[in-house]
């Protein structure tokens, strides 16, 4: 690929293309975008990009899901997010059409797009249009579970953990008036897909860091069954722990019995990353409160050689973590040749 230059590859991708040069040609550009140093290049081509997106209107759905697929990918590059950019206000108008076939593409699409801040804020800027109808149209459309039948829009979870980061979107969310946690909260338990499941608890997540959020927001259902994926349970312990920031927050987080809760989770847990979320939340419930002037963790200045230290201490955890899975993928593939 980096013999040819990829102008070339623009001629086989315009509208007056033969049909089958033209679906040949598209299928060869997807194909390159799952390789890294593919994507990169790819990504590098604003024109390019944009013929891909003008793909994704042709009349051929083979060629169209092609387009999507290929833009998936070049969306994890930040080089390729400016031309992705321009074709915002058309993805959000398909993303919430009921009827649209490939809702899902787009879906992934801007999930993927909006991970990095500035294309996060275009898409919010974009979504704003009148006729797109913002975030509430986005909540509607997550929270309808058959708002699309050709689609099921999972990734909605993950665009709206995304969008989560910005104040504004927040503001949103945690607007008593509009009762959104109050309708998020259900899909913490959503059993169909982890990726609805653990994109909401991110979100959820994020409106963590506004501390002066309602209570509605600070218990999230500890009955039931327990979360399968330890990802998201992971994040629901990030999440608690954001509500420990605060004095009054540990007070309530402590008065709640948490600390049976998470003992009890700590018997069952298995994982090595959720085990040592876990054991972080316990140590700031059980340990003593901060002297005066320090009450919010939010907000305190750590001195640079202890952040340092601190970070010293996040990098060997991290490797102690990496070792022991490291461990249990051989344990499991000794056991796999056993007779």
């Amino acid at each position: 690929m980096a013999e040819q230059p990829t102008h070339e590859l623009l001629a086989f991708l315009s509208p007056d293309t033969r049909v089958d040069l033209k679906d040949r040609a598209t299928h060869y550009v997807m194909g390159l975008t799952g390789d890294p140093e593919g994507r990169r290049l790819l990504a590098s081509e604003p024109e390019l990009v944009s013929a891909l997106l003008a793909l994704t209107s042709d009349c051929s759905p083979c060629m169209a899901t092609d387009a999507y697929l290929a833009l998936i990918n070049l969306a994890t590059e930040p080089a390729a997010h400016g031309a992705l950019r321009e074709g915002l206000p058309v993805l959000l108008k398909r993303l919430l059409d009921p009827a649209f076939p490939m809702a899902n593409e787009v879906c992934t699409l801007l999930s993927n797009l909006s991970r990095e801040e500035a294309s996060c804020r275009a898409l919010w800027a974009a979504l704003q249009q009148e006729s797109l109808g913002g975030l509430p149209a986005l909540v509607d459309a997550f929270c309808t579970e058959d708002f699309n039948p050709e689609a099921s829009l999972h990734y909605l979870g993950p665009l709206l953990s995304n969008l989560s980061q910005l104040p504004e979107a927040r503001d949103f969310l945690l607007d008593r008036s509009r009762c959104v946690v109050q309708r998020l909260l259900p899909f913490t338990q959503y059993s169909r897909s982890s990726i609805r499941r653990g994109g909401v608890v991110g979100t959820l997540r994020n409106c963590c860091f506004e501390y002066g959020l309602p209570l509605d927001l600070q218990y999230l259902p500890a009955e039931k069954k327990r979360e399968p994926d330890p990802d998201i349970r992971k994040m629901l312990l990030e999440a608690i722990m954001l509500l420990t920031a605060t004095k009054p927050g540990r007070r309530i987080v402590r008065e709640k019995g948490t600390y049976l809760i998470l003992r009890e989770l700590h018997k069952w847990e298995k994982d090595p990353g959720v085990l040592a979320a876990c054991e972080k939340l316990i140590q700031v419930l059980i340990g003593d409160e901060p002297e005066a002037g320090m009450e919010n963790l939010l907000e305190v200045e750590i001195p640079a050689e202890v952040e340092e230290q601190l970070q010293r201490l996040d990098l060997e955890e991290e490797g102690q973590l990496q070792q022991h899975q490291q461990g249990r993928s051989q344990a499991s593939g000794s056991e796999g040749l056993q007779r």
